[in-house]
């Protein structure tokens, strides 16, 4: 069996460049970006600076440099950021913050990771006590990765954002997947947007592009950002071949995100997992022996993640139509059956 051939359900960034995508690639006009000369990469950070309401934004080369700079602009060494314990900026980012920037985190258990504003509130460390490390900023992850693809609830971000204004603490939004909680849950981008000061929002994922992410904030900030991505190497010279996948991906991936919805409840009826629980293009199959079915499964040409050693995570995208949905559905309900 050729890669090709595999049904690859462990990530949604697995997408391939599609031969329009390529095509767009291929045509970019392009002109050196440290000097701040590339029309493709201006007209995406003007593009999703518009989207997001925010005044600025800075094209990065990953996610996680994106959230990275992103907290450290609201954030000072020796600070800390406040986030879900299951966040991905404190679960999958090699412990950046507090490795490249000094940044200390400190961590809320949460439902399956959706926001409960009060319980975080409650762990915020006021500035001006010198006994305490002061909390500077709270990251919220939207839609929740180890959450299983959860969106979450507008009213409790709205309660985050009004208390921070009060409280003189920053928000930042790790919002990789956010284009998926806008098309689940039907609030435009611009909502988030504004509940925000700083966010991370990834090309890479549902979107489909190659690579690249893009952090929008205040133009002030982001002129600070670009600072950070130079002294972090992320400064790129005729990226636009870079920007104009995630453009293409702006104009022709955005709105076909509902497909993938679709096409994870009904890989989740399929397994027996109850589709009210799949908002958006992820399914959490619980209380399996991950390696063996994971090991299995490959064999039958099928790649899911392996969470825990009791849980697998099975990942809809561009690259995974209807026919290979129903496909991997079969291999799965029966190795599962078994």
């Amino acid at each position: 069996m050729g890669e090709h051939d595999l049904i690859d359900l462990r990530s949604d960034t697995v997408t391939r460049p599609t031969p329009a995508m390529r095509r767009a690639m291929a045509e970019a006009e392009v002109g050196d970006d440290v000097y701040g000369e590339d029309p493709a990469i201006r007209a995406l950070e003007e593009r999703v600076a518009d989207l997001f309401g925010h005044e600025a934004a800075l094209f990065v080369p990953s996610g996680t440099m994106g959230n990275q700079i992103g907290m450290r602009l609201v954030c000072e060494p020796g600070q800390e950021v406040l986030c879900d314990a299951d966040a991905h900026v404190v679960t999958y980012e090699m412990g950046a913050a507090a490795a490249v920037f000094g940044i200390s985190t400190r961590t809320v258990v949460s439902d399956g990771g959706l926001l409960d504003a009060g319980a975080l509130i409650e762990q915020v460390r006021p500035r001006g006590d010198w006994h305490l490390t002061a909390t500077a900023a709270v990251a919220v992850e939207n839609t929740h990765n180890r959450g299983g693809g959860r969106v979450q609830p507008l009213g409790e971000l709205e309660r985050l954002f009004a208390w921070s204004r009060e409280a003189g603490v920053a928000v930042h939004l790790d919002g990789a997947r956010i284009w998926n909680a806008s098309v689940a849950s039907g609030v435009d981008l611009a909502t988030y947007g504004r509940l925000a000061d700083t966010a991370s929002v990834c090309l890479s994922k549902g979107l489909g592009a190659p690579v690249g992410s893009v952090l929008v904030a205040s133009a002030e900030r982001i002129a600070v950002g670009r600072l950070w991505r130079k002294r972090l190497g992320g400064g790129m010279r005729q990226a636009g071949v870079l920007a104009a996948a995630g453009l293409h991906a702006l104009d022709a991936h955005l709105s076909r995100l509902a497909e993938d919805h679709e096409h994870a409840r009904l890989l989740a009826k399929r397994l027996g997992v109850d589709p009210s629980t799949v908002e958006t293009n992820m399914v959490v199959v619980d209380d399996v022996a991950a390696p063996v079915v994971a090991e299995a499964a490959k064999a039958r040409g099928v790649l899911v993640s392996q969470v825990s050693p009791r849980r697998i995570r099975l990942v809809t995208h561009l690259d995974v139509d209807r026919a290979a949905v129903d496909r991997a559905g079969d291999v799965l309900a029966d190795l599962l059956d078994r």
